[in-house]
């Protein structure tokens, strides 16, 4: 019965990774507003099994104030790395006055018009000495009367739950309180639209769509080797693009050391698919190309991957326009289901286009009209959009 009721807590206050971003961000702007509330507005701590990319979504955040030109910091303090002096400071004796000052480490930010994000990561990681250095910090954003943290900082936990196999340790009663708790969960679609913005190689993206309950899996896997979560499978798209493709058989060794060989083996037969799609780039660049839909299901993830990933990658302005031509054209031929997949996808820019840019450039392009007329009741039922 207690495990029924645990479960069924933690599945109230699980979250996506575009919510997190979301009340990050909301956090962010209320301390921007009104800076008084930073002792009262309650730090985040985030749990997650390991490899769902809580710290990466954390500091996508901070990435995302500073693409937009604000100074804004971030600091990762991994306290399993670290001793208790490194988070508490250095006591230096004062003879004169026979008391005890400290020194505080100078990586805590000074200036108290500063902003940003200040993350303890790996908390649970940490032995409780590492904990109770902390507690000060996050309890009342202060180090004695030594240091305070400026206003515009707000402060982030992430750790690993004790059931993931992973080091992790008891967080006392009292830090937990301080904390508001999410349980970060995976989502396909959230990690989607996050490889389609950070150039995730098309074969992993096309793969974890076609097959999504290997985005992140534990049952049955070896946990001291590799297994299927969302970093292990960007470092599986790292080596797609570091392996020679000729040799085969050293990428399926590294896929089976990153992802395990379940995950590996269903991954490594539809890259093969995926590879055959790799004129896709020029079926959009020429009108006159023919179009064959293929009617595989797992091909048809492959080709909608293949044109998200070319779609925003144009050498200049008009290759750009004339993948665009193709991306719509493609899409015209395609069922209403993946078209409105690929739209999404698309929707989401990459690393050098935003996703407002991208949804300009989608929407008022001429073929949006009969794009619409052909796939829009789909998209508006299946995506709410």
């Amino acid at each position: 019965m207690v495990k029924e009721t645990t479960d069924l807590i933690d599945m109230h206050n699980r979250i996506t990774a575009s919510q997190l971003e979301k009340v990050l961000r909301m956090q962010l702007d209320t301390l921007e507003k009104n800076p008084t509330l930073a002792k009262t507005l309650p730090p985040l701590m985030v749990w997650g099994a390991p490899g769902l990319g809580k710290s990466s979504v954390i500091k996508s955040i901070a990435e995302e104030r500073r693409a937009r030109g604000e100074e804004f910091g971030f600091i990762d303090v991994r306290l399993a790395q670290r001793e208790p002096v490194d988070v508490r400071g250095l006591p230096v004796p004062d003879t004169v006055n026979r008391k005890v000052d400290w020194y505080v480490s100078g990586e805590w930010p000074r200036d108290e018009k500063s902003k940003g994000i200040l993350l303890f990561d790996e908390l649970t990681a940490a032995d409780r000495s590492l904990q109770v250095a902390a507690y000060e910090l996050i309890l009342d954003r202060k180090l004695g009367d030594m240091y305070t943290v400026p206003d515009g900082w707000y402060i982030v936990a992430a750790g690993n739950r004790v059931e993931d196999a992973a080091v992790s340790t008891t967080m006392s009663s009292a830090l937990a309180n301080r904390f508001m708790h999410v349980e970060l969960g995976e989502d396909v679609d959230a990690w989607s639209h996050w490889a389609q913005r950070n150039g995730i190689h098309p074969s992993v993206t096309g793969f974890i769509r076609f097959r999504p309950e290997c985005l992140f899996r534990q049952e049955d896997e070896n946990l001291e080797r590799g297994w299927p979560t969302p970093r292990s499978w960007e470092r599986v798209s790292l080596m797609l693009n570091v392996v020679p493709k000729d040799d085969e058989e050293l990428l399926r060794k590294l896929v089976y050391g990153l992802v395990g060989n379940r995950a590996g083996l269903e991954f490594m037969e539809f890259h093969k698919l995926n590879a055959e799609f790799d004129d896709v780039r020029e079926m959009m660049l020429n009108p006159k190309a023919k179009i064959n839909i293929p009617t595989k299901i797992d091909r048809k993830f492959a080709l909608c991957s293949a044109m998200c990933y070319f779609l925003w990658r144009g050498k200049d302005t008009e290759e750009s326009r004339q993948l665009l031509d193709g991306f719509y054209r493609i899409s015209l031929k395609l069922s209403s289901d993946f078209a409105s997949m690929a739209l999404t996808d698309a929707m989401s820019g990459n690393g050098q286009i935003s996703a407002d840019e991208a949804k300009s450039r989608l929407f008022y392009h001429p073929s949006w009209k009969d794009w619409q007329k052909v796939h829009g009741t789909a998209l508006k039922r299946t995506y709410k959009l």
